[in-house]
């Protein structure tokens, strides 16, 4: 569903969001290998509003002069 990472300099940050049976979502964000974000979501709207605040904080990284090193895209 999401799976991007962004770097600057040496550091990673990696942000992935995917489908966890039997149903619901899980967000995980990872900053330079280690985990600093993992959620449970079971409805659909928290899902879009949880994907909603990454997509800000990695438009702010990216002005910030942060790099994408890995898209494979956002599906909805």
């Amino acid at each position: 569903m999401l799976d991007l990472s962004l770097q600057s300099a040496d550091h990673i940050r990696h942000y992935s969001v995917c489908a966890v049976s039997p149903s619901g979502w899980e967000l995980r964000f990872e900053e330079d290998r280690e985990l600093r974000q993992r959620s449970f979501y079971q409805d659909w709207h928290r899902v879009e509003r949880a994907v909603a605040r990454v997509e800000r904080e990695v438009r702010q990284l990216l002005e910030g002069g942060w790099m994408i090193i890995r898209d494979a895209g956002i599906n909805r």
